[in-house]
């Protein structure tokens, strides 16, 4: 419990480190690709919510391990302010993948890609890794390696209160 505390807890602030100096005042991104249907979506489809971006794949130990997570974070969040796409960077047939999005219940879009190094949000060092995009579009956070729904609702919080400051108020 102590152990699994203590990561909790390193990966956020891991998270949070990582928005410094990265997306704060870059400018937006945008990139398209073919979900598991064949939908073409747009990151710019998703303007106004938050946006995690999740590059995994079906060998990555770490990367099964977050999926339920995920897929609670996206069912909490998906018709409110965020929601989750999963990026698949893996060798596996279209076939294959779908049976295994189905066999764990993930009901987030998932985009069959091939294996790399790097994507328009910026590098994939290490698998799985997690971008965190801004509802205005730019990339604000990153981090390698699993990620839970409370280290992103944590996140979220966070970025609410300092865009409240920025603002001079709440909601």
């Amino acid at each position: 419990m102590i152990l699994k505390t203590m990561t909790t807890r390193l990966a956020l602030a891991m998270l949070l480190v990582c928005t410094v100096g990265i997306g704060m005042a870059a400018d937006s991104v945008d990139f398209s690709l073919a979900d598991l249907n064949g939908k073409v979506h747009k990151l710019s489809d998703y303007r106004g919510k938050w946006v995690v971006v999740n590059y995994w794949a079906t060998w990555c130990p770490p990367c099964l391990e977050e999926i339920p997570e995920l897929e609670t974070f996206h069912e909490g969040h998906k018709d409110k302010d965020a929601v989750v796409l999963g990026v698949a960077l893996d060798s596996v047939s279209r076939e294959k993948l779908l049976a295994f999005v189905n066999d764990q219940f993930m009901s987030y879009p998932v985009f069959p890609d091939k294996p790399r190094r790097s994507t328009p949000l910026g590098p994939i060092p290490g698998m799985p890794t997690t971008y965190v995009v801004s509802p205005e579009g730019e990339v604000v956070a990153w981090q390698v390696g699993g990620i839970t729904r409370e280290i992103l609702e944590r996140f979220l919080v966070k970025q609410q209160e300092k865009r409240n400051a920025a603002t001079g108020g709440g909601q």
